[in-house]
């Protein structure tokens, strides 16, 4: 029993070792990636709306919503596609594709 109880300790320490081994070779060779574009699928509106160069964007081609309080304040966590559901006319395909299509000129600001 004591000799079971030993291996086991010892299989224990051993994976113990492997894994904080690993671990810094795990976070090496997942690097951090900063998007080099704005896209109205993936970023965030609050991201957008703290960019200058990006909220004139959105001032240009959406000016109601972007007047909209609850677009300043609620919809700082959402994407400009997840917000097209509340919004259909305003960020139709059509207008997001143009709004992409200038924020593509834009460099990310992080």
């Amino acid at each position: 029993m004591r000799k079971k109880m030993m291996s086991i300790a010892l299989a224990t320490v051993s994976a113990a070792g492997l894994i904080s081994q690993a671990a810094p070779v795990l976070a090496q060779s997942a690097p951090a990636t900063q998007p080099t574009r704005y896209s109205v699928e993936t970023t965030l509106v609050g991201k957008l709306l703290d960019d200058p160069a990006a909220a004139a964007v959105l001032k240009q081609h959406i000016p109601t919503v972007y007047a909209n309080e609850q677009f300043q304040s609620a919809g700082r966590n959402l994407t400009l596609k997840d917000i097209q559901q509340y919004e259909p006319e305003a960020l139709s395909d059509e207008n997001l594709a143009k709004i992409q299509a200038t924020l593509d000129k834009l460099p990310v600001k992080n």
